[in-house]
């Protein structure tokens, strides 16, 4: 072993002890509820925030319940919502995560200021939801909308000259259209449904209601917090100073003495969980690496969205890694340049011949995000990721309208017959958009091809699939696009057990891009000093 790396390994291993002995002074004896609090949607990666009980990433939120699920000094988590996490994806794993907990015998409690229908969807999941008395439920349903931009360019002299691959590819319908366009309608109209469809049935399950009891209450939405309750939707009015005698009440009974409902906050119990099954920041330890590719993609380096130099030179090191035994790789990425894309997906082919790879899919993972996807041994996402969009589409502005209208000159030299087929300063000529249909064409059946291959598809069966229509994940599984529903931690299990991993065997997890090392561990000591 290199000296770098046993001295890495010696670092984490006493960080690990120093965790365990400050734990057991630290912690209550008393079973104690653990206390979360979230205010909007977690990051993939880790932030500085200023609140102990707000995890850093939506990873390590799952993490910290997974283990407190685990744990029997745990008797329940308190979930605090300042304001509803947005993503569609991350409130299902989320609330996968507080089911586990209940089904370990837990009690779950949700306090929120307000909810609306992705927050709801999560605290249904509760053994108790609580509001103020002046706090709102906003279920109203959901809805969809884009803005267009074709009568506000023609009036500048601007025209969006677009050629795409598929018939439902229609990312630059905002360019070229005042509303939207059948197939746009077609794919929306699918994927609210679904969405829809798993808000209903989830907080039907959740709250005892009827999926029917349900869709009435949303068309009678929003709700006073007293009406709300009326409803059934919640349990009861609290403010904030009520909350410890309602948790005492849930608390285990004591023999000791009366019920107790002291709290661990989340930030804090992260950085004193001295085992858990997936350990961070273990990265000089045999283990598994958590990757995530995140944003628009495109070429070149850097630290902004997917730059496919920066995942490429992350990926190929990971396939160099003794220590790595496998790759988590979340995807929350609309796509972006066809070409970076493709580099990123050889890089991730490369990646399973040596090790196991598997994909879990954020809110949006389409085009060229799916396309880094298709390269891995298998695929996560929820019902509520928005995946596929296999196509194609590019163009440019055509400005010389608007070059007119400004009293602005532009003029040139050539050589060559399409050598201006890019300028702004005129429309393309018929020649060129052939020509540039044929070269997008090509990147279209290379798609196809790749996930085809990827997916152990039949080409006519993708070619069904494409066009760039997007899917939901639920639409996606029964595509083939996608091999089950679930999120970061399911992703992790079967990368575990494809790793060969004993099930529940401990071990450490390097998250990429790196944050800083041992940040859990300096977030305790902060907090322990004020």
């Amino acid at each position: 072993m290199r000296p770098g790396r046993a001295a890495r390994r010696l670092a984490a291993r006493s960080a690990q002890g120093l965790r365990a002995a400050i734990a057991r002074h630290a912690l209550p004896r008393a079973p104690f509820f653990l206390r979360m609090r979230l205010d909007g949607s977690l990051p993939e990666l880790s932030s500085r925030v200023r609140d102990r009980a707000t995890p850093g990433s939506l990873l390590e939120a799952l993490l910290a319940l997974d283990a407190a699920a685990r744990d029997p000094r745990v008797a329940g988590l308190l979930l605090e919502l300042g304001s509803s996490p947005s993503g569609w994806s991350g409130v299902q794993s989320l609330r996968r995560a507080l089911q586990a907990l209940r089904a370990r015998g837990k009690v779950v409690a949700v306090h929120a200021e307000s909810l609306d229908a992705s927050g709801l969807l999560l605290a249904s999941a509760a053994d108790r939801i609580w509001l103020p008395e002046t706090g709102q439920l906003h279920l109203v349903g959901l809805r969809a909308e884009s803005f267009y931009l074709h009568e506000l360019l023609s009036r500048l002299g601007v025209r969006a000259d677009v050629v795409r691959i598929g018939s439902h590819k229609t990312a630059a319908e905002v360019l070229t259209r005042s509303d939207m366009s059948p197939e746009q309608r077609e794919q929306q109209e699918a994927l609210l449904d679904d969405l829809f469809a798993s808000l209903v049935e989830g907080v039907a399950a959740g709250r005892g209601l009827t999926p029917e009891a349900v869709r009435a209450l949303v068309d009678r939405g929003p709700f006073v917090a007293r009406a709300a309750q009326e409803a059934g939707l919640v349990d009861a009015c609290l403010y904030p100073d009520q909350i410890d005698a309602a948790l005492a009440e849930l608390a285990p009974a004591r023999s000791d003495g009366p019920r107790a409902a002291p709290r661990v906050d989340a930030r804090v119990y992260a950085a004193l969980r001295p085992r858990s099954t997936f350990q961070l920041g273990g990265s000089a330890d045999p283990g598994l690496a958590y990757v995530v590719a995140e944003g628009a993609i495109s070429r070149g380096s850097g630290l902004r969205g997917v730059s496919a130099d920066t995942l490429r030179a992350c990926l190929d090191g990971l396939r160099e890694a003794p220590e790595v035994r496998g790759v988590a790789l979340r995807i929350e990425s609309p796509g972006g340049d066809a070409l970076a894309s493709d580099l990123l997906w050889r890089s991730v082919e490369r990646l399973t011949r040596e090790k196991p790879v598997v994909a879990t899919l954020g809110d949006v993972a389409a085009s060229g995000g799916y396309y880094l996807a298709c390269a891995a041994d298998a695929i996560f996402a929820e019902s509520g990721s928005l995946t596929g969009s296999i196509g194609v589409v590019g163009g440019k502005l055509d400005l010389s309208h608007l070059y007119r209208q400004l009293g602005v000159g532009r003029d040139g030299v050539e050589r060559g017959a399409r050598a201006g087929m890019l300028s702004e300063a005129r429309p393309l000529r018929a020649d060129e958009r052939s020509a540039l249909r044929t070269g997008m064409a090509a990147l279209y059946e290379a798609f196809v091809e790749r996930v085809a291959r990827g997916r152990h598809l039949a080409h006519d069966a993708v070619a069904r699939a494409a066009e760039g229509r997007v899917w939901s994940g639920t639409r996606a599984l029964e595509q083939g696009l996608v091999d089950a529903l679930g999120g970061p931690l399911e992703a992790l299990r079967e990368l575990g057990r494809r790793a060969g991993l004993a099930a529940g065997e401990s071990t450490a997890l390097r998250v990429l891009p790196r944050t800083a090392s041992f940040a859990g561990l300096r977030s305790l000591l902060h907090w322990l000093r004020v």
